[in-house]
C-alpha cells in the first residue's frame, strides 16, 4: 500500500472516530433521523451543483445512498439516541469488516481462511460481552448499531461494483459521495416525517444554536465528503477484506475521545469487548496478509 493511501486511510479512520463525540452532542438537541436528514442534505447542497453526476449507474449511486447513508447512519443515530454510549457504538459498528468479507464470501462462494473464521469469532464474543452487560433496555441501541454495521458492508460491495475502474474521473469517488448524500435525503425525510413528525422536526431545527451547526458543518463536510470519499476511493483501488479492516482505528479514536470529551465511564468489560473485537479485526488482517499474492 502506498504511504500516500495509507496516510488517507489513517486521515480517514481518526475523523470518523472524533465524529462519534460530535454525534453525541448533535443528539443531544436533534432527533436521530432529522439529524441525519440534516447531515446529508448538508453534504448534498450546493455541492451536486458542483461536482458532476458520477458515472456511475444512477441505480447504483441510490443504492449506495440507502445503505451507505441513509439506512447506516438512521439505524447508528437511533441506536445512539437508544442509549447505546458513544464509545461502544464506535466499536460494536466495525462489525462492518466481516460483515463486509461474509457477504463478499456469500457472493463468491470463496471459503474463508481459518484465521479469518477466528477473528469473526473472537469480534463477535467482543460483542456478545459488550451485549450481556449493557442495561436491558440499551440492548437495542445495540442491535440497531450492528444492523448499521451490516448495511455499511452492503454498501462497500455496491460501490466496488459501480463502473468507472481506470477511466474515472479523478473526482467520481467524490462525486458518487455527494450524489449519493441527494439519493439518502429523500428516503430520510419519508422517515423522518412518519417517525419523528413535522411538528418535532421544526422545533429541533429552530432550537439549534452556533455549536450544533458547527457539529453538523463537521458532520456534512470532514465526515462524509472528505472521509467517505476517501472511503470510496480507496475501496476502489485496494480489495475491500484489505480497506475493511482499517476501521479498527476507529474504535481506538471513538473511545478514547468518548472519555476524554465525554467522561465515558471506563469498565473492565467495555476494556474486554473492545480488546476481543480489535483482535479479531487484526486476525483478519493478517489472514488477508498471509494470502494477498
Amino acid at each position: 500500500m502506498r504511504p500516500l493511501h495509507l496516510a488517507a486511510a489513517l486521515l480517514m479512520v481518526t475523523i470518523w472516530g472524533l465524529n462519534f463525540v460530535v454525534i453525541r452532542w448533535g443528539l443531544d438537541q436533534v432527533p436521530p433521523l432529522t439529524l441525519t436528514l440534516l447531515r446529508f442534505a448538508l453534504a448534498a447542497f450546493p455541492a451536486l451543483l458542483l461536482v458532476a453526476r458520477p458515472r456511475a449507474r444512477l441505480a447504483q449511486v441510490a443504492a449506495y445512498g440507502l445503505f451507505a447513508f441513509a439506512l447506516q447512519f438512521g439505524l447508528l443515530f437511533a441506536g445512539m439516541a437508544a442509549g447505546m454510549p458513544t464509545g461502544l457504538a464506535s466499536l460494536v459498528i466495525q462489525m462492518q469488516a466481516f460483515f463486509t468479507i461474509g457477504l463478499a464470501m456469500a457472493l463468491t462462494h470463496e471459503r474463508p481462511a481459518p484465521a479469518q473464521a477466528a477473528g469473526a469469532a473472537v469480534a463477535g464474543l467482543g460483542v456478545l460481552v459488550v451485549g450481556l452487560h449493557l442495561p436491558g433496555g440499551t440492548r437495542i441501541g445495540l442491535a440497531l448499531v450492528l444492523a448499521a454495521g451490516l448495511s455499511w458492508a452492503v454498501a462497500n460491495l455496491i460501490v466496488k461494483r459501480m463502473s468507472g475502474g481506470a477511466a474515472a474521473r479523478p473526482s467520481e469517488p467524490l462525486a458518487i459521495v455527494i450524489w449519493g448524500s441527494a439519493a439518502a435525503c429523500v428516503p430520510l425525510a419519508l422517515a423522518a416525517l412518519a417517525l419523528e413528525g413535522p411538528a418535532r422536526m421544526r422545533e429541533a431545527v429552530a432550537a439549534m444554536g452556533a455549536g450544533q451547526w458547527a457539529g453538523l458543518a463537521f458532520q456534512a463536510w470532514p465526515t462524509t465528503l472528505l472521509a467517505f470519499g476517501l472511503w470510496a476511493w480507496l475501496l476502489r483501488l485496494y480489495p475491500a477484506a484489505l480497506i475493511a479492516p482499517f476501521t479498527l482505528l476507529v474504535p481506538v479514536v471513538g473511545m478514547s475521545s468518548a472519555v476524554w470529551l465525554l467522561d465515558d465511564a471506563v469498565t473492565w468489560w467495555k476494556l474486554a469487548g473492545a480488546a476481543l473485537v480489535l483482535l479479531g479485526l487484526a486476525l483478519n488482517v493478517l489472514a488477508y496478509r498471509g494470502r494477498a499474492p
